[in-house]
């Protein structure tokens, strides 16, 4: 964790495509710094990391040709905590309805592209998230996946039309819909209040373990 993590964790926002702006926006109000990520140095020192809607398929190509593909999957997988949006969605699932397309993975979800429909069929729509209470998150789709398959690990978070749409894990947040595009911070907050109480346990932990001289 850098220095002051526990109060204001810099989250990198994913900068290959997509709402980067909307994203840090929405991160700033919720009281955590921002830093864009476009290549594998960038990651140093962040507490987290947001990815993005966007196009799939050349998030990971772009992703891949740079470098920062596989510095993602390492970081992730030694539990760099994620939030997902849409594409990044997809891209953290360990599978999806496309088998050739360049992934992240990491997460146990099954994920179908698009599942919603194509851009002509983006919609507005209320979802109800038990988790962040009254009132529905307003989701917005556009190009929307779902899950098909959630694993024992994965708790879903909300569904719409009878489909998971956002999930967690014990590091990772993943929504279909884009939080960013709205006034609702209520997921952003999720997120980089996980970041802080993992900070202040990890800080707790720490200084139990040098009063006992371990």
């Amino acid at each position: 964790m850098s220095a002051g993590a526990p109060t204001r964790p810099r989250i990198g926002v994913l900068a290959v495509q997509g709402a980067v702006s909307e994203h840090e926006a929405a991160l700033a109000d919720v009281g955590a710094r921002t830093s864009r990520v476009r290549l594998p140095a960038d990651l140093e020192g962040i507490d987290g990391l947001v990815i993005p809607g966007g196009e799939s398929t050349t998030l990971g190509l772009v992703a891949g040709r740079s470098g920062l593909l596989e510095v993602l999957r390492t970081r992730i997988a030694e539990g760099l905590p994620v939030f997902g949006t849409c594409a990044g969605m997809i891209v953290l699932a360990r599978q999806t309805d496309r088998g050739d397309q360049p992934l992240i993975g990491g997460m146990d979800i099954t994920v179908r592209r698009n599942a919603f429909g194509r851009q002509l069929n983006s919609f507005e729509a209320d979802v109800n998230v038990p988790v962040l209470g009254d009132p529905p998150v307003r989701g917005i789709f556009i190009r929307a996946p779902w899950i098909e398959h959630a694993g024992p690990s994965v708790e879903v978070l909300a569904e719409y039309g009878g489909h998971p749409v956002a999930a967690r894990d014990a590091t990772r947040i993943v929504a279909a819909f884009h939080p960013e595009l709205t006034d609702d911070r209520r997921l952003h907050r999720l997120f980089v209040d996980g970041i802080r109480a993992q900070a202040a346990g990890a800080s707790s932990e720490h200084k139990e373990d040098t009063r006992v001289g371990a």
